[in-house]
């Protein structure tokens, strides 16, 4: 098969393969430098929409586990204490993402509102329209309290 900058379109497995091999033999003038750059681009706002899906699920189950204290379940805390180490992890793999924290907490907020509403059965009117946790609280593994007792 003939790898031109149109296989990108075509058969982008093909495409991705030669170029790592183009780049590992430092035929960079043969690269597809537009494509790559487009790819490399792709893969950062992947990993800045998943901060924002976790930080969504994280929030979401925080509102839950404050609005409707009587429901709390050892589920609940799973998903606290599971999005929690994920996002450390991310943040831990990305440390630059740090910066983007607070904006993506703000975005996060807006679904968690949706999700927790439509999981206790409210209106999203019914709760806090600004987020009213701190990001120290949110990242916190001891917040909120009782969230590590049985």
């Amino acid at each position: 098969m003939n790898i031109t900058p149109q296989t990108y379109q075509q058969d982008f497995y093909a495409w991705s393969i030669h170029n790592a091999w183009l780049l590992r033999q430092g035929k960079f003038s043969e690269v597809d430098n537009e494509h790559i750059a487009e790819e490399l681009e792709g893969m950062a706002r992947s990993e800045k929409r998943q901060l924002a899906n976790r930080l969504a699920v994280l929030l979401a189950h925080l509102l839950k586990w404050e609005h409707q204290p009587t429901h709390r379940s050892g589920s609940w805390r799973g998903t606290i204490k599971e999005q929690r180490r994920r996002l450390h992890k991310l943040l831990e793999e990305n440390p630059s993402l740090r910066r983007e924290l607070p904006d993506c907490l703000e975005e996060a907020y807006e679904s968690a509102l949706i999700l927790a509403a439509t999981e206790m059965g409210i209106y999203e009117d019914d709760l806090p329209q600004t987020c009213q946790f701190t990001l120290e609280q949110v990242l916190n593994n001891g917040f909120p309290e009782g969230l590590n007792k049985k």
